[in-house]
């Protein structure tokens, strides 16, 4: 199925936290001098239009980045994201989607491998990473992302962050998930994988951190940010949930400083809370 576009959803709560959660990644990559990959499995258009009639049907940035860019007084590193963001973007109509945020943060000797399979997306990532600048140092396939990931390991620096974040319209995407993980691990265990899944009430969702947590029990981070309570009839998105393999050592500690402010705005209902759990080497 190929039916997901993100453009519907782009700068919603989901990608807050999943955006927030890259940035602080690549930060840290970058404070050594050694280059690295970054490989995105399911790349998306790159760039969204928020004026557009996908972004305006159901309006989701409006509490997502819409409220990160009216926010004062935020925690440093939560700060320092939203400036980034706005450095970035060519217009405040527009949002970036995870290739945009790492193509802006690599460096010039670090090398993006970026995969989509959706034809029409496929062409906007083209165009957008195109526009940007991005050049020989960044390769855009129309794949599949999981094995195309696969393909790459281990990667000639022996460094990479890798970003795996399916639409889950599939239950195989859990699986698909865990399964290429485990391959992952296998060719390339000291890697930093970035794995972004839906807070639903469905079974998959809820047990993927604990089939997740059993690949690598001790050097993971899982957290979650939930933006309403659950509905009664079961149906929806509440929250979302990073869950990072092979995590920085500082990450722990600044999603801890950043989480309850970002909670907090980005609230829907009381039920609004975050989830933070990790074990660091």
């Amino acid at each position: 199925m190929l039916s997901y576009r993100h453009a519907f959803h782009a700068g919603n709560h989901a990608d807050m936290l999943k955006h927030f959660t890259l940035f602080l990644v690549l930060q840290y990559f970058n404070k050594k001098d050694k280059t690295y990959w970054y490989i995105d499995t399911h790349g998306g258009a790159g760039l969204y239009d928020l004026g557009s009639s996908e972004a305006q049907k159901v309006g989701e940035y409006r509490q997502g980045i819409s409220l990160i860019r009216q926010a004062q007084n935020l925690p440093a590193e939560l700060s320092d994201f939203a400036l980034h963001i706005q450095k970035i973007l060519p217009s405040s109509e527009l949002y970036c989607g995870s290739p945009w945020l790492a193509q802006s943060m690599t460096r010039a000797t670090d090398k993006l491998r970026l995969f989509e399979l959706h034809p029409a997306d496929f062409i906007r990532l083209q165009n957008n990473m195109n526009e940007v600048g991005l050049g020989k140092r960044g390769q855009i396939l129309r794949e599949d992302g999981y094995k195309g990931l696969i393909s790459l390991l281990p990667p000639p620096p022996r460094r990479a962050a890798v970003l795996i974040d399916p639409p889950y319209e599939e239950k195989q995407d859990y699986r698909r998930v865990t399964d290429t993980l485990k391959t992952a691990l296998k060719r390339f265990e000291s890697g930093c994988y970035l794995v972004w899944y839906p807070c639903l009430s469905r079974e998959e969702s809820r047990k993927l951190p604990e089939e997740l947590k059993k690949l690598l029990p001790d050097n993971y981070l899982h957290t979650e940010l939930h933006v309403h309570t659950p509905k009664t009839d079961g149906f929806g998105m509440h929250g979302s949930g990073m869950f990072v393999i092979n995590p920085p050592y500082l990450l722990a500690e600044q999603l801890a400083a950043n989480l309850p402010a970002l909670t907090r705005l980005l609230a829907q209902d009381e039920g609004a809370h975050y989830l933070l759990d990790s074990k660091i080497r």
